[in-house]
Order: C-alpha cells, then structure tokens, then sequence
C-alpha cells in the first residue's frame, strides 16, 4: 500500500457522514458511504430539488470559469472545494487556455487525500490544507505559491464553504481580507444557499445538519446578507442571482430560477 493510500484510509470514518460525501451524493458520484446517503436522504426529505441545486451549481461554476478565462484570468483558487467530479476548475479553464493553473484547497482530510492522489502528478495544479477564514496563511503557503502568482489576477472561487459559517465567525471580515490581498483584476465568485424563497426549510435543514454533522451554529441567510460578501468589488452583470440565471447557455432555462434556491454572483477587484 502507498503512502498516499494510507492517507486516505486513515482520513476516512465510514460510520459518520461527511460534508464533502453527502455533496458527493447529490450529484450522483460514488464516493459516498451508507451514513452519507442517510443524511443526503434525510436533507431530500425537506428539500427534494436539492439534487437539482448541486448540478446548476457544478454548471453555474463551469460557466463562471468559461467566462473568468475569456477576461483574461488564467490562475485559479478554489476554496472548499469538494470531491473531485468531472470537469474539475483546471479542466474546465485549460480546454479554453492550456497554460491554466489551479489551486484547490480545503480543510477536509477526505476532500484532500481524494484530491492529491488525483492531481499528484499535474505541476499546473495544487492541493492546499486551509480554508477562506485564514486568507492571510492561504496566500503564503508555499505549495500555493509554486503553482500561482498572487502578484496576478486570480479567480478565486468559493462554491460552498461560506454558507456553513455563521456570522459570529465573521466570515465578511475575512472576505474582505482575502479581497485586500489578490491583485488588482482578481475574481471572487461565491455560490450559497438563501432561503428567500423556501423559508419553511431553513430550519430543518439546519437542524439535520446540526444532527448528524455536528455543526451547532445556524449560518443560513437571505440574499441580502450574500450580497456584503461583495463589498469593495464590482459585480458582474447579472449581480447577484439565482445561479439558474447567471449568464445561463439557453435563455429558457431560467424559468422558476427561485426554486432552486441557491444565488451566486462574480465581482471584480477594481484598482484603487
């Protein structure tokens, strides 16, 4: 057994659910085990169109990366990411710019190990241990630093993690100090769930999250509340919105966006 398989065994308990697996579970992977789909099953029993969430968000990200790249950006830090599935950040951006570099980073040991012994072999992409309430220590680790440079545009891409952090963390001050350290051009682009439009199933599903993943603290929000996460930059047209309707391939395909209820948006770091 490899060094790495090793890992990734001891990373794994089998018997607890697990963020990264339940998300696995949704959009139809394997890498999931019985008390992951326990869970995802309880969270459908509230919320039957969460499967539907899970893939317009893996499509919202394609098409924000498609769009990232035609700008001009090439460097890529996804933080929180989750299990790799197909069409990955990096894969996704090189069909459009081969020289695309890609920096995946989570705090999740299974997310991890998953990650390294897919990309170990790939110098144009990194896997980092951190998470978006540290930006300071993200941007100085050295395994990020060999794969991007942060004195150039980066899209930075945040597909679920701030919507597990309450607001007495803060996560909006260090938001803010991750938007003060990228270069002038950078990205931000974040994904959450709101509840505006299905209240009834806030409390629920932070109840099933509190249960059987041991999160104690309720960070669910409304739209409003996403939209500081943008303060200091310049969103992109549409704004902020349901990802159904973020610059959607077929136009038609926006009909009853508000059901499912996840919002992203895309802004820009502008110069001082």
């Amino acid at each position: 057994m490899t060094e790495e398989a090793r890992r990734m065994r001891a990373a794994l308990d089998i018997t607890a659910p697990n963020h990264a697996r339940i998300a696995n579970y949704f959009l139809g992977g394997k890498d999931n085990f019985a008390a992951d789909r326990e869970a995802a099953e309880a969270i459908i029993a509230v919320a039957p169109e969460v499967r539907v969430m899970a893939r317009e968000s893996h499509q919202f990200h394609a098409r924000v990366v498609r769009y990232l790249v035609e700008q001009g950006v090439t460097q890529f830090l996804n933080i929180g990411a989750g299990i790799p599935a197909d069409h990955n950040t990096h894969q996704i951006a090189r069909s459009l710019a081969p020289d695309a570099r890609v920096v995946y980073v989570s705090d999740d040991s299974v997310v991890l190990s998953h990650s390294r012994a897919l990309l170990a072999t790939d110098p144009g992409t990194g896997v980092t241990e951190g998470d978006i309430m540290h930006p300071d220590e993200l941007l100085a680790d050295p395994g990020l630093r060999r794969v991007l440079d942060v004195s150039r545009p980066i899209g930075v891409m945040v597909p679920s993690a701030l919507q597990f952090i309450p607001d007495d963390d803060d996560p909006y001050k260090q938001v803010a100090r991750l938007r003060d350290l990228l270069a002038v051009g950078s990205h931000l682009t974040i994904v959450h769930a709101v509840f505006d439009s299905r209240p009834e199933v806030a409390g629920p599903i932070v109840e099933i999250y509190r249960r059987v993943l041991g999160r104690p603290e309720d960070a669910s929000r409304k739209r409003a509340q996403v939209l500081r996460f943008f303060d200091g930059m310049e969103l992109v047209e549409p704004g902020l919105v349901y990802v159904r309707q973020w610059r959607p391939d077929n136009p038609l395909s926006t009909h009853n966006a508000e059901k499912f209820w996840l919002v992203g948006g895309v802004a820009r770091k502008p110069a001082p």
